[in-house]
């Protein structure tokens, strides 16, 4: 309130007729005497469409599927805001930042949410590790969602949920007043709308969490349902072969499950939960063939995956160029018609 009338007080006399003075002419008195000057109304300047949509709120990644949306994201190992950013502009409609199995933690990843918010491009948390501590740290710096790593029964996916929801409904810790997710205590709608907002994802990723999925699938709060095909292929003792057929089996057992529910609660507009599918592409499965498959979210690229393969084409073409005596000139000739294909140019 302070900061409110503080802001009104300055307003009030930013807006106030300035006045003038000036020597009466028909006294020979010292007293100045004031006029106002006319205040003039200016026209409010014109807002481009581009900066309009810059400054509108960006739909939140829930009702990007609510309204049907299938959700391209890319995971974000390096850390790097940089790359984050990147990662936006390109048009990812999502970044996960994960704290799983990146080197990074709570600053690093705070470094990144600031660019993706700078993009307009939701952020989502993967934690170490489905705890309350972590959910609290990272929920508080505002991300828009959580990936809580092997939950494996509906109970731990109840807990997981507990740990992203204020009491009486759950246990995360009150900070609000000061943290980065309610803009440090500035934004009064926090509280009202903050567990509405954020996506919940929980990952299945072990032939116990596969046994239970549909069961995962229902707990109320579980927004997302993420396969987990490399550490599946591990559970089941395929570490070294995650296209394994019996490992393709099990995940696709697991995902006409939690679509076929999916699609009887919309059929039927019945209550209870039934959770999206999101999943991670894989080499021998790649995103497009789980967009077909029906999945609502679908991670497809991982940042480090893609600089390795970029660096080792260009080592690899490098060294394979061959070059005779002669052929200099027809090489500066095509080279004004080739692409620019991330070099630097002067």
């Amino acid at each position: 309130m302070a900061a409110a009338s503080a802001s009104a007080s300055l307003s009030h006399l930013l807006l106030a007729p300035r006045r003038r003075t000036h020597p009466n002419p028909s006294h020979h008195s010292s007293r100045p005497i004031t006029t106002a000057l006319p205040r003039r109304r200016l026209p409010a300047p014109a807002i481009s469409a581009a900066a309009s949509d810059l400054l509108s709120p960006a739909p939140s990644l829930k009702s990007r599927l609510a309204s049907g949306d299938t959700l391209y994201g890319l995971f974000l190992l390096s850390f790097s805001p940089t790359l984050a950013e990147l990662a936006a502009l390109a048009g990812y409609d999502y970044v996960v930042v994960d704290m799983e199995h990146g080197p990074g933690g709570i600053p690093e990843a705070l470094a990144c949410l600031r660019a993706l918010d700078a993009a307009r491009t939701p952020a989502v948390l993967r934690l170490p590790e489905a705890s309350a501590v972590w959910a609290k740290k990272a929920l508080d710096l505002g991300p828009a969602g959580l990936m809580l790593p092997a939950v494996e029964s509906p109970a731990a996916a109840a807990e997981a949920v507990s740990h992203c929801r204020y009491p009486p409904r759950g246990v995360r810790g009150a900070a609000h007043p000061i943290v980065r997710a309610s803009a440090y205590g500035l934004d009064d709608s926090y509280l009202s709308r903050c567990e509405d907002d954020t996506l919940i994802i929980c990952q299945v990723e072990t032939a116990a969490g596969i046994a239970e999925v549909e069961a995962i699938a229902a707990v109320d709060g579980v927004d997302v349902v993420q396969m987990g095909p490399l550490d599946l292929s591990a559970s089941m003792g395929y570490l070294w072969d995650p296209g394994n057929r019996k490992v393709r089996a099990a995940l696709r057992e697991a995902e006409r499950k939690v679509l076929e529910a999916r699609k009887k609660k919309v059929a039927a507009a019945a209550g209870g939960n039934a959770a999206y599918l999101g999943g991670f592409a894989m080499q021998n499965d790649p995103p497009e063939q789980l967009k077909l498959r029906g999945y609502h979210m679908v991670a497809g690229a991982v940042d480090i995956g893609m600089f390795r393969k970029a660096a080792l084409d260009d080592v690899k073409r490098f060294r394979e160029a061959v070059m005779e005596i002669g052929e200099e000139d027809d090489e500066e000739e095509e080279k004004g018609e080739k692409e620019n294909d991330g070099y630097w140019s002067e």
